[in-house]
């Protein structure tokens, strides 16, 4: 959790470019109090280098606080947004298997469908690698949010 201000986002992102680390995703966005935001980020490492991230994080002057998912259950989703490459042969198995994902599809063009599917990781990456059959053009994804159970 951070304050709501003008510049937070470059000093995190500073702090881990600064030490060499790199961020996988990063998602931010207003929380229910317009004075914080929540930002989820996912980065990789051995934990004593992801330690040394979450004790550096709570140093920062604009975090509030700082919860390291590692430990403890949580809830986590991401929305990936894919166009695909589709005939009329293709259409109807795309169509299909969006179905069964529980995915939707959002735009549909004479050769190409544009799907949505929300998910944790797991769910998206597997929908994703039969996607890759049809031919994925176009891909875009928000990274995960997360909250804890507790």
């Amino acid at each position: 959790m951070v304050e709501n201000k003008f510049g937070v986002l470059t000093r995190i992102a500073g702090l881990f470019s600064g030490r060499g680390y790199n961020i996988d995703t990063l998602n931010v966005g207003p929380t229910h109090d317009p004075n914080t935001s929540r930002m989820t980020i996912v980065t990789r490492g051995d934990d004593a280098t992801l330690e040394q991230i979450v004790q550096q994080l709570k140093k920062l002057v604009d975090v509030l606080d700082v919860l390291d998912f590692r430990e403890g259950e949580y809830v986590d989703r991401e929305l990936v947004l894919v166009k695909v490459s589709v005939d009329s042969k293709s259409r109807a198995e795309v169509m299909q298997i969006t179905d069964i994902f529980r995915a939707k599809i959002v735009d549909v063009q004479p050769a190409t469908l544009t799907i949505e599917i929300t998910g944790d990781e797991s769910k998206t990456e597997k929908f994703l690698q039969l996607m890759k059959t049809f031919g994925v053009v176009e891909l875009t994804r928000t990274g995960k949010v997360a909250l804890p159970r507790k």
